[in-house]
């Protein structure tokens, strides 16, 4: 199998966010295979998709993972494979991947960005949990839970650069949502080309801090929307890789769009 490392959210080598990606040939190896895998790739998600019989809804089947478990959802590995399949001429247009949070849509446009139709994250405000602040190590304004394909809790910092200056205590906030921590905060100067700022902590999933989380954005993108008056975003996530994602809220939908960059490229031996 080949295998390649796609940096996922950004223009450019080595920031971003990196993932995993291997096209295979047939149906999917036993789960612990697809996880060792994962485990020896070490990136926030590795993911593996095959292609499915024509006349379906879908084209390819889809799954990601990260170093310790199975994921429901995935924005930016999601990216880096129809980055590959259209990169590499596997597959023209848009592309239909079947996963476990239904079908997913990736739409190349000529300039080399490509767009994720996702679902929309169901947000329910929630009273901000007794010790959260501490392990985060800021005063959370809002809290709001962020539905079951997400899984996290979402809090609202005061301003941008209490997210820049965020040390949580990683083993502590692991007590607080199914998968982690997404800290935002309004952009100080949106003049800089960004709307709202965040980062996302997910030790549950074996992941201290995210690089770039498109799934993230899918509950970002209608909080920000409804506070700012617009539909149409731009956030920044601000990991030390760092990356931006372009939102447009559809309702039901959110539109994520980025690019990719393949850095790496191999075989897979065993």
């Amino acid at each position: 199998m080949r295998i390649r490392i796609v940096d996922a959210f950004t223009d450019r080598p080595f920031a971003g966010n990196p993932a995993g990606v291997l096209l295979l040939d047939d149906a999917f190896p036993d789960d612990d295979r697809l996880q060792n895998i994962a485990l020896e790739v070490n990136h926030a998600e590795t993911a593996f998709a095959h292609r499915l019989p024509g006349g379906g809804e879908a084209d390819w089947a889809l799954r990601w993972f990260t170093p310790a478990t199975e994921v429901a959802m995935c924005g930016h590995a999601t990216l880096a494979t129809a980055h590959v399949l259209h990169t590499t001429g596997v597959h023209a247009g848009p592309v239909r991947f079947a996963t476990r949070s239904g079908v997913l849509v990736a739409t190349p446009a000529e300039d080399g960005s490509i767009t994720l139709d996702f679902p929309t994250a169901p947000l329910t405000p929630v009273a901000t949990p007794a010790g959260v602040a501490e392990a985060l190590g800021a005063e959370p304004l809002t809290a709001f839970d962020t539905g079951p394909n997400i899984g996290d809790l979402l809090l609202e910092l005061g301003d941008e650069k209490t997210v820049h200056a965020l040390h949580p205590d990683l083993k502590a906030l692991a007590a607080y949502s199914e998968r982690g921590i997404i800290a935002t905060a309004r952009a100080e100067n949106p003049e800089l080309g960004y709307d709202f700022v965040s980062r996302c902590f997910f030790p549950n999933v074996g992941i201290d801090e995210d690089p770039v989380t498109g799934s993230a954005h899918t509950a970002l993108a209608p909080y920000w929307s409804r506070r700012l008056g617009r539909t149409t975003l731009t956030g920044l996530q601000a990991s030390p890789r760092s990356g931006r994602v372009c939102t447009d809220l559809r309702g039901e939908r959110t539109l994520l769009t980025g690019r990719a960059v393949t850095v790496i490229e191999g075989e897979l031996l065993t």
